[in-house]
Parts: structure tokens; sequence; C-alpha cells
């Protein structure tokens, strides 16, 4: 039951039927403290109730001004920001600018952020060699996640994150180089000799110059793919405490440095639950083969036997606005690129999914990750540069998160509690008696 404290607070009466006894819990922001369960306890003696919730399904670990999902409604904001006037009307530097500093940059601001960012692309020829000394056939992701924590070794200033100053130049370091990394795991996996940076060139061009330039004096990739990378990573650059962002805040709760931190988001996004949805809608639709075939498959997928990859979100239950930004973006490379055979079941899928009562009633509407794709495979990016793709566009995000997490004064180190189910007090037999 719902009523208002003494003091006109909102709050939330329990009564414990073990005890008969009646506690009043304020309700903040529709959320009440995990820590005012203690005081529900049988006796002194004991520890208090406490929540339990695997995945943090309904539990709020922070306060963040960063990132806002309705996800009924479909509605992703960025600092307040619709995300589909940001993909539309900005630039992925700005929208990383935004994230960080919470506002949008004046002109002087932002021509200062993009000639950081652009000077700061290189990186020291050790990591090069580190990077060259993977198997020949290292993932692209293992080489990121590894390379980005090194960094954390020619940066040892980073550790000081009470630094404004210091945690300002290791964000502008950390956004700059991560192109760099990605493309030379790229052309690592290739066997190709790894190209440096072309800091005349945008962050978007310079990624994709890095990545394809092969013998000629000067690379210029299509304006127009240009455009739709720089897209694609807007609709990345965050998305509230998902998996990978919860992992960076956790590991970064320690006061680590922030390389360490971003590290392990990108040892979170690695997994296939996280960062790999993408491929998964690819290897479905190569399965689905041609048109024919998609009324047996959805029959497969309303039978329990077949999974439809790409739709459905644990947050959204309407359409992930993203999607439908991606939809138009693969339009836009598919005129340079052609269109991958692919697409025509991919849509015929949509069309199926959005007027079949089966999928309506279940709220399973296509994702960012359905098209997203079908864009990199025409971009002629292998299934493993997928997530490569994905951490670039999400640093900014996870650098915003990272940077609201050491400036909050509420913030400790992350140690969750565990439910016991294990034996307790067992005798100890010495290895001699239990070997005899």
């Amino acid at each position: 039951m719902t009523d208002e404290t003494a003091s006109g607070t909102p709050s939330l009466t329990v009564r414990d039927n073990r005890t008969g006894r009646e506690y009043e819990l304020p309700i903040t922001d529709g959320t009440i403290k995990a820590s005012d369960l203690t005081q529900i306890r049988l006796n002194d003696e004991d520890g208090g109730l406490a929540a339990y919730d695997p995945g943090f399904v309904n539990t709020a670990s922070c306060r963040s001004s960063i990132t806002y999902i309705d996800g009924d409604h479909g509605i992703l904001e960025y600092r307040g920001y619709p995300i589909e006037q940001l993909a539309e009307k900005s630039s992925f530097l700005e929208v990383a600018y935004l994230l960080i500093h919470g506002d949008l940059p004046t002109r002087e601001e932002y021509d200062e952020w993009v000639h950081q960012i652009t000077y700061h692309t290189f990186v020291h020829e050790n990591v090069k060699g580190f990077m060259q000394g993977f198997r020949y056939d290292a993932h692209p992701m293992g080489m990121l996640m590894a390379s980005v924590g090194a960094l954390s070794t020619f940066y040892p200033e980073s550790r000081n994150i009470t630094d404004p100053q210091v945690r300002d130049i290791q964000i502008v370091r950390m956004i700059a180089k991560l192109p760099t990394l990605g493309a030379w795991a790229f052309r690592h996996a290739q066997g190709k000799p790894y190209v440096y940076p072309d800091n005349e060139l945008s962050y978007t061009a310079n990624f994709l110059a890095m990545l394809f330039k092969m013998s000629e004096q000067k690379y210029e990739a299509d304006p127009r793919l240009v455009h739709a990378l720089d897209v694609l990573f807007i609709l990345h650059a965050d998305h509230e405490q998902n998996c990978s962002t919860n992992a960076v805040r956790s590991v970064g709760s320690s006061q680590v440095d922030p390389y360490s931190a971003v590290a392990a988001g990108i040892a979170a996004l690695y997994g296939p639950l996280h960062g790999g949805a993408n491929e998964a809608v690819l290897r479905m639709l190569r399965r689905i083969g041609s048109m024919e075939n998609i009324p047996a498959f959805i029959e497969g997928v309303k039978a329990g036997n077949e999974r439809l990859m790409g739709f459905g979100h644990r947050v959204y239950k309407n359409y992930d606005p993203r999607a439908k930004i991606i939809k138009q973006a693969a339009e836009d490379v598919f005129e340079v690129t052609g269109v991958n055979p692919l697409l025509k079941i991919a849509q015929e899928l949509e069309r199926i999914a959005l007027e079949d009562e089966y999928f309506v009633t279940r709220k399973l509407y296509p994702n960012v990750d359905f098209y997203s794709g079908l864009i990199y495979e025409a971009l002629e990016f292998p299934p493993e540069m997928f997530t490569v793709l994905f951490a670039i566009g999400r640093a900014p995000g996870w650098l915003a998160q990272w940077l609201e997490l050491v400036q909050d004064k509420e913030q400790k180190i992350a140690r969750p509690k565990q439910i016991y189910t294990g034996q307790r007090t067992i005798p100890f037999t010495p290895a001699v008696e239990r070997w005899a």
C-alpha cells in the first residue's frame, strides 16, 4: 500500500506477516532504497531483507542525466534531445560532445573539440607492435579489448581520476584512438599493412580510410557511406544502463583508470547476447534463403522451432526508434553498394511482424540490430567486425557514464549481495586420510 510520510513524502507501507510489524519506506523518483529493506528483520541478529533481482531487471543502480528511454512509447533521448533529430541534423562528434559535456557546443567549443580529437588519433608505435603480436586469425574484438586496456600503461597519469583535466584528456584520447585501433584490428585479420590516420579527413571518413586504403595516394570514401556510418555511430552512442555500460560503471567504481573500465565494457559487448545480435540476424536471413521460404519460417517461429532475430527488446515494447532511422540509412548505403539480396527477405519479415496478430500482441517490433548487419555487410565488413563498430560508436556513452560515476558522491564500489545456497560448516578431512 502507498501513502505519505508525516513530512508529506510519498511512501510505501509494508507489513511483515512473519512479525506483524509495519514499515514505512520513502518513495523517491518511483523507487525505494534497497538499504531501507534492511530494517525489516525478525530480530536484532537478522541481517534484514534484501531484494533478489538477477540481471537487475527492476533495480536502479544509479541516478543519471545522460540518456532517457521510454520503452513503451519508443522514445530515446540523449541529454533530452530526441534521437531522431540528432541522427538527422547532428554529427557523431557533436553528439559525443553533448553526451560528455551535457550541452551542445558553441562553434568555438566544437572546433576545439574536433581539433583535439583529430590531434590524438595517432597511437604510440609500441601499440602497433603490441597489436602485431596477435595471431594472424585473432578476433578483432579481442584485439580491441586488449589494446584499449594496454593504453592505461601508456598514460599512467590516467589513474588520477580526481583531476578534471586528467579526466578530460583521457576522454579525448579514447574517442580519438578507438577508430585507429579498430581499423588496425581489421587490417591485421586481413594480413594488410596498418594505415595511419589522415588528419585532413573527418572522424568517420578517416576511419573508413584506415580500413580500406590500399595503394592510392588519398582514399576518399563516398560521402553517402560516411554519412550512413556517422548515423550508425550516433544511434549506438549510448543506451542507458545496458550490460556493457553496467560493466564500465561496475569496474569504474573501483576507481580504476578509464581505459581499464572501457576495456571491461568492450569485453561485455563481445558477448553474443549483447553485441552479436546483428550477426545472428544475418545468419537467420541466410538460413531462410528466399522469399518462398518465409511462410514456413514464420510458422516455425510460432511453433517455437525458430527464433525471429532482430525483433523485440528488453526495454522497448514499441518500435525501436533507432530501427526506423537505420532502415533509411540502409537505403542510402545500398544506393552506393547495390542492394543486398537479403534486404527483401528482411523487409517482408518486418511487414509480416507488424501486421500478424501473433507478433503484434507480443510487441515484437524490429530493433536496431535488424538492419545494421545488412549495412555493415554492404560496407564489406566481416561479421567479426560488427561489434568493433558498435564499440567505437558506444565509446562516448561509456565515457559519459564513467565521468558521471566518478563525480557522483552517492556511488560506492559495486558489491552486490548474494543468496548463499551451498553447504555449511563441513569438517575438513586431510588429503592423507581421504586418499587412504
